[in-house]
């Protein structure tokens, strides 16, 4: 019982505050894993996808909920951190525990919300190229591009200033420039928020082809005759 509790403890406490959207992160990456990739798998070694309609709908709404799931939490991690070290003084009332808690929520259901609209325009497919029930570029130009601004281009813009306010003041501080003005930075705040710019960099420079390949084609249509099936197929594996 007493081991229980001291468990729950545990991952209560590392779920609140700055480590909450972190677990979240985990959780949307686990999703994929669970379910499409072992279906994936099933296809490579079939070279054809053999579960049906039903599995090739459900695997790419959980392919699409763990991509935006992971999209949304790493620009909750960035603004996490601005807050945490930029306005240090009012961080703990912006991220109390409740509050914590109902933005993590709010991540989620934004998520679902985002992957709900493919059922509609039916973007939900199997792409032999990638042995994946994946979004089909090609169906919507206007679609396509509101995905590309909304789910990649505006999280990277603002994942992106948070941690250029963040540079600037880690600079500032290491400059020496107003020391009595400027909050002083831990270095364990340092490494964790380098750490995370870090999968941000990582996860921008992976999935920003993919996402270029699918505005340009959606801006030019004639583009897609034009771009070669080993590029859109490692600019897939890549993301």
């Amino acid at each position: 019982m007493e081991t229980r509790l001291l468990f729950s403890v545990i991952i209560f406490s590392l779920f609140l505050t700055g480590n909450a959207f972190v677990v979240s992160l985990a959780i949307a990456d686990l999703v994929v894993a669970i379910y499409p990739y072992p279906l994936v798998l099933t296809a490579i070694f079939h070279d054809r996808w053999i579960a049906g309609d039903i599995h090739c709908q459900i695997s790419g709404f959980l392919m699409g909920l763990s991509v935006i799931g992971s999209i949304f939490n790493i620009t909750g991690i960035a603004i996490n951190r601005y807050c945490y070290i930029c306005h240090s003084l009012k961080y703990d009332k912006l991220f109390s525990n409740k509050n914590t808690v109902c933005y993590v929520v709010l991540v989620w259901a934004l998520t679902i919300l985002a992957i709900v609209p493919n059922w509609f325009v039916e973007s939900l497919q199997y792409d032999p190229r990638v042995y994946s029930c994946t979004f089909a570029q090609s169906v919507s130009s206007l679609y396509t591009i509101t995905v590309v601004v909304v789910h990649f281009i505006l999280p990277i813009g603002i994942v992106t200033y948070c941690y250029l306010r963040i540079w600037i003041l880690v600079i500032q501080v290491r400059k020496r420039v107003k020391p009595d003005s400027r909050p002083k930075i831990k270095p364990h705040d340092f490494r964790n928020f380098l750490t995370m710019f870090v999968v941000f960099v990582l996860f921008a420079v992976c999935w920003a082809p993919l996402n270029f390949i699918g505005l340009a084609v959606a801006i030019h249509p004639r583009l897609g005759q034009a771009i070669p099936e080993w590029l859109f197929t490692a600019s897939y594996f890549m993301a």
